[in-house]
């Protein structure tokens, strides 16, 4: 029962798409590490990780398989081992460790909500712990498969939830089942000239549950907002009842329970269907790139666009560090770098920052607001680099996750984090998380994103050289050293990747203990027994 959208479980994706690792990057990054990276380690197979024993009873299994029938109740190797972990650096160590590692006792594939209500009923009342599990994209630990207190843990997989169920074109609202992925989704929209507008990284892979689950950003919500501002109703299972909020433009009906759905991360219940706002497809894209004179002017010219209504769909800019890897990983050489070169030079913007900007929208409708954004852009010493630059960084923004296992393999540690501020706190907080990261990373690179009115979101990408004897403690003094750093000057913990395990620690200082403390409550409400998702979140 191999999903055609399954991914390698020790990496990123498909064979078929992941490429090779391109000479230019492996020698540039051995100029800056001043060694040459290791040679490539063989991947491993299935055979060579080791897995717990499963300890699902016959008489839970039994019961499962009376809710979703015999087939799609699996204990087998296979189906425990893709649904051990997600996709973070450390989940894809251990995977490549030799390590026993934990998995499910069992991976459990509902058709609908009304089984998906029935088998956490059986799981509560049974002692079983559960965890959602929609495309397995997570990088913070959102899917590991702990158990808590409990003797098992089932996964969840809403691989069969896979369709729209109603659309009201008049509203421009869809409703779909959590297990479908983005390109169904798109695909399904597109014969009713009609998008959502949601292109995360894992976009490729990822469901609507988990995009609503973890409060996905996608990378156009500049244009077309945050997966929370999409939400018009919901439908969620949990062991206590469920919540069932049908699709209202808006309300003042008490807290907006719709945002409690978002977010939950699984630890409340399972989202199995969504209705959200949609927009109608553009006819026309431009994608292009410029160079400001500094990551500051960059973040400047930003603000300038976003709180005067001009910001395009897409709206980027990297600081220096990751504008010299983004040409560095392009392989730009010979006469054309020359010619870059001498052009940025000859506009004072030689060490600059690169700044993506992609409009998109009904014919005609694009030339309009793209020179009235320009005029704002001069303002700041902005140089135009034309649209190649642009319509590269589109075609390639989903191919990054696959330069990380290329890059893993040759003993190179690969990490992002994200976070968010106000606009007149972002350079600080910039700068302090830089200074951190520098200290123990080789290259370090950061650009803004996903702009708001009162500010923006900071994104962090480091690589250094791996830690030959514990490669994962390396990464553990790495990361909780950030972390500290984002929370000690005013930002987000989390701006789109979530909170799971690995950003638990830090949610008490931004919710407070009245905030923590009110999340438990809810929690008692809608799981009393405790079993979904233990250990995340919360």
């Amino acid at each position: 029962m191999a999903d055609s959208t399954e991914m390698r479980f020790w990496g990123w994706g498909s064979d078929a798409d992941a490429g090779e690792l391109q000479p230019h990057i492996e020698g540039w990054l051995a100029q800056q590490f001043g060694s040459p990276l290791q040679s490539p380690a063989a991947p491993p197979s299935e055979q060579d990780v080791r897995i717990s024993k499963s300890k699902l009873s016959k008489r839970v299994a039994s019961g499962l398989s009376s809710i979703v029938g015999a087939a799609n109740v699996r204990n087998d190797r296979h189906a425990r081992l893709i649904h051990s972990a997600g996709k973070s650096y450390l989940d894809l160590l251990t995977m490549r460790s030799g390590k026993r590692i934990p998995a499910p006792d069992a991976v459990v594939y509902p058709a609908d909500h009304d089984s998906v209500r029935a088998v956490l009923k059986l799981c509560a009342k049974r002692g079983v712990a559960v965890v959602p599990f929609g495309g397995g994209t997570s990088v913070v630990g959102g899917v590991a498969p702990l158990r808590g207190d409990f003797e098992s843990v089932i996964a969840v997989d809403l691989g069969r939830m896979r369709s729209l169920l109603a659309l009201d074109e008049t509203s421009r609202v869809g409703t779909f089942a959590a297990g479908l992925r983005g390109p169904e989704l798109e695909h399904t929209l597109r014969a009713h000239n009609l998008t959502l507008g949601h292109f995360p990284q894992s976009f490729e892979f990822s469901t609507v549950g988990g995009w609503v689950a973890t409060r996905s950003a996608g990378q156009a919500s500049s244009g077309y907002g945050r997966i929370d501002d999409l939400i018009v109703g919901a439908r969620m299972a949990t062991p206590g009842a469920e919540l069932n909020l049908e699709p209202n433009p808006g309300n003042a009906a008490g807290p907006n329970l719709r945002a409690l759905v978002a977010g939950s991360e699984g630890a409340l219940g399972v989202i199995s269907e969504v209705s959200l706002q949609l927009s109608q497809l553009p006819e026309a894209s431009r994608y292009e790139a410029w160079m400001v004179p500094s990551f500051a002017s960059g973040a400047d010219a930003l603000r300038a666009l976003e709180q005067a209504g001009l910001t395009p769909e897409i709206a980027r800019c990297s600081d220096r560090g990751e504008t010299e890897m983004g040409v560095a990983f392009s392989g730009l050489d010979g006469a054309k770098a020359k010619l870059l070169d001498r052009y940025l030079r000859g506009r004072g913007v030689e060490h600059g920052s690169l700044m993506i900007l992609g409009w998109e929208g009904a014919s005609g409708s694009i030339e309009g607001r793209r020179r009235a954004a320009v005029d704002v852009l001069g303002e700041f010493g902005a140089v135009a680099l034309g649209r190649g630059a642009g319509r590269a960084w589109a075609q390639s923004r989903f191919h990054t996750p696959y330069l990380r296992d290329h890059l893993m393999s040759r003993g190179v540690m690969v990490e992002t984090l994200e976070t968010s501020t106000t606009w007149s706190n972002l350079i600080s907080l910039y700068r302090a998380v830089d200074k951190v990261l520098a200290m123990q990373a080789v290259v370090v690179g950061c650009h803004i994103s996903h702009l708001y009115q009162t500010g923006a979101s900071l994104y962090f990408t480091f690589l250094t050289p791996q830690t030959a004897n514990d490669a994962a403690g390396q990464w553990r003094q790495l990361k909780s050293a950030a972390c500290q750093a984002i929370v000690d000057n005013g930002g987000a913990i989390t701006h789109h990747h979530a909170i799971g395990v690995d950003h638990k620690p830090y949610l008490k200082a931004e919710d407070g203990a009245a905030g923590i403390a009110a999340l438990r409550a809810v929690k008692r409400e809608l799981d009393p027994s405790g079993v979904m998702n233990p250990g995340k979140l919360l």
